[in-house]
């Protein structure tokens, strides 16, 4: 029998636009967030960045 997983990501923001979507996903294990794009010509994933070109880590409760 196959264990259900708890979720690792979670989307935290979703924007649609007439071509595309961003999202911001939190890994909930590092507390990293992540830019994912996605558009008919492709997508990207990306970690976000702060103003000072740092990664945008939250704090994961436990």
């Amino acid at each position: 029998m196959i264990k259900k997983k708890e979720k690792r990501f979670i989307e935290k923001e979703t924007h649609s636009y007439q071509y595309g979507t961003i999202i911001i996903l939190v890994d909930l294990q590092t507390g990293v967030h992540y830019l994912h794009t996605w558009s008919a010509q492709g997508n990207g994933l990306t970690p976000l960045l702060d103003e000072n070109g740092e990664v945008v880590i939250e704090k994961v409760q436990e």
